[in-house]
């Protein structure tokens, strides 16, 4: 298959044996005289297809969406217009079923004739009335058209897609706009839609081809002293360039997918320290039992969370203690392996539990987050941990104010809450505190360089990567190996926006859009 339309396959021979290389149509200004490749086709669509692309259930407003070479036609049934449609223009027009004649509404109706369409094809749209009875009926009408069939989920963006109007970074900035649930997953959606991601990855390409090239013109020309001397020299320095920039995009710790998913926080802690207390409080509901008898909590209990504009899944967990009851040491089980997991850690703490002398409590909360979390602090993670410390209404006033110039003099190992789940004191505090953890993690999405948003994209740069030091590894010894690294190393690119190899990925990513769309 063909890396882009631009490239082409030759035969070159020398005195040794026949090679075959991908070549560019432009080799230091020349055009490439051999005939381009046969790659396959996009597929065609005959279908002319139709769905509801607003939302389901009751609107002022719903819209029909059809596609397809039948569009012009499915109009004309349902409307009855004679003269030419205008394009990009609203025409109020009674909407009649094409068998019967009967008038099923009153409304809009736009005409986008290809290829200035969403989908690259004559498309058209009905605004129509939102009730169920409305869209049903349009729906039914269109259905018994000749030609025309219900489009399946993505299929619309899918057309799109083989109708080169998107790249398959900027499909996926739709379906995560399609839903985003918070501010900041809007604007990163947003600037992938508008092929800011794509962009990134289509200029390393284009850099990618241009070593390629140059290799390929050394390979078959450098013999006859065609080729300026140092060509290899501008490849290695261009490719150690691009290893690096790419490597610095993989190492963002993960912040686009974070805020794509969401980030993951664990509420974590002994038995009643009042962790259920704090999923509650942060939930604004009675989402968690909260009980005075200890070990109430057994399983995870999870709710999605909007934190400044930022996506959070918080979970709770058991109270972490030694125990003979299976279903409660289960319930540890789980909760030691969510911490495991934890973008970020909520350690509860009991204030009633502290030393009363006031220089012993920096190492009795070292010891509890040893015990909480005894991994982490083996790798150093302890830095994705708020340390909060609860109940500190049970302890006077003047015993907090010592606790907490101790905590500053000598504590550094985590940052440090003080709060009451029970009067909400020291709430605002925490709260901030959390949301600048948060945001950190996460990165402002309309700041700096495009952040990927996907596993697939993660795994492919790393792939590229990986055959990029292909190069360097054969480039004294056997320069058409070191060419085959850079070839994959496009391909590994070429991937992730649609260019090469994308038929067995096409189905996993349209298939959470929603029909209509």
């Amino acid at each position: 298959m063909a890396l882009a339309g631009c490239w082409r396959i030759a035969l070159y021979k020398n005195v040794t044996r026949p090679r075959v290389y991908l070549r560019c149509p432009v080799v230091f200004g020349r055009a490439c005289p051999v005939r381009p490749v046969c790659s396959r086709p996009a597929p065609g669509f005959e279908d002319t297809i139709f769905a509801l692309s607003s939302g389901r259930g009751r609107c002022g407003v719903a819209v029909v969406r059809v596609s397809g070479p039948d569009a012009t036609g499915a109009v004309r049934a349902l409307t009855g217009l004679k003269r030419a449609l205008i394009p990009r223009t609203a025409l109020l027009r009674n909407i009649t079923h094409p068998a019967s004649k009967e008038l099923l509404d009153r409304g809009l109706v736009l005409w986008f004739p290809g290829p200035h369409s969403f989908t690259g094809e004559d498309s058209a749209e009905f605004h129509i009335h939102g009730g169920p009875a409305v869209i049903n009926g349009v729906l039914q009408a269109l259905g018994s058209l000749p030609g025309l069939r219900p489009a399946e989920a993505g299929e619309f963006t899918r057309r799109a897609f083989h109708a080169g109007k998107l790249d398959l970074t900027e499909v996926e900035g739709l379906g995560d706009l399609i839903h985003a649930e918070t501010e900041a997953q809007r604007r990163q959606a947003l600037r992938q839609m508008a092929g800011d991601l794509g962009r990134l990855y289509n200029d390393w390409s284009q850099h990618l081809k241009h070593c390629l090239a140059h290799v390929e013109a050394f390979i078959d020309f450098s013999e006859g002293e065609l080729i300026e001397d140092g060509v290899l020299n501008q490849v290695d320095t261009a490719v150690s360039k691009l290893q690096v920039e790419i490597q610095t995009h993989l190492s963002d710790e993960r912040r686009g997918e974070r805020l794509r998913s969401g980030v993951h926080v664990v509420i974590a802690g002994s038995t009643n320290a009042g962790k259920s207390s704090l999923f509650n409080l942060l939930c604004q509901r009675p989402a968690a039992i909260v009980s005075p008898i200890a070990g109430t909590t057994r399983d995870v209990v999870e709710t999605p969370l909007d934190i400044g504009g930022f996506p959070v899944l918080l979970s709770d967990t058991a109270g972490l203690r030694e125990t003979d009851d299976s279903v409660e040491r289960e319930g540890v089980q789980r909760a030691l392996k969510r911490v495991e997991v934890a973008d970020l850690t909520l350690v509860v703490v009991d204030s009633t539990q502290l030393p009363q002398e006031p220089r012993m409590v920096p190492g009795f909360l070292n010891d509890y987050l040893n015990n909480v979390l005894p991994k982490k602090m083996e790798q150093g993670h302890v830095q994705q941990c708020l340390l909060i410390i609860n109940k500190s209404d049970l302890l006077p006033n003047e015993h907090m104010s010592i606790i907490q110039r101790a905590l500053s003099d000598a504590f550094t190992a985590a940052a440090v809450s003080i709060l009451s789940c029970s009067t909400g004191a020291g709430l605002t505090d925490f709260l901030k505190m959390l949301q600048e953890r948060v945001k950190t993690m996460c990165a402002d999405p309309l700041v700096g360089s495009p952040s990927l948003t996907q596993t697939r994209h993660r795994t492919n740069l790393q792939k590229s990567i990986e055959a990029l030091s292909q190069y360097h590894k054969y480039r004294d010894v056997d320069l058409a190996l070191a060419a085959e690294g850079l070839r994959l190393g496009l391909t590994c690119l070429g991937r992730i926006t649609g260019k090469v190899g994308t038929e067995e990925i096409l189905d996993v990513i349209f298939r959470d859009f929603c029909i209509g769309k």
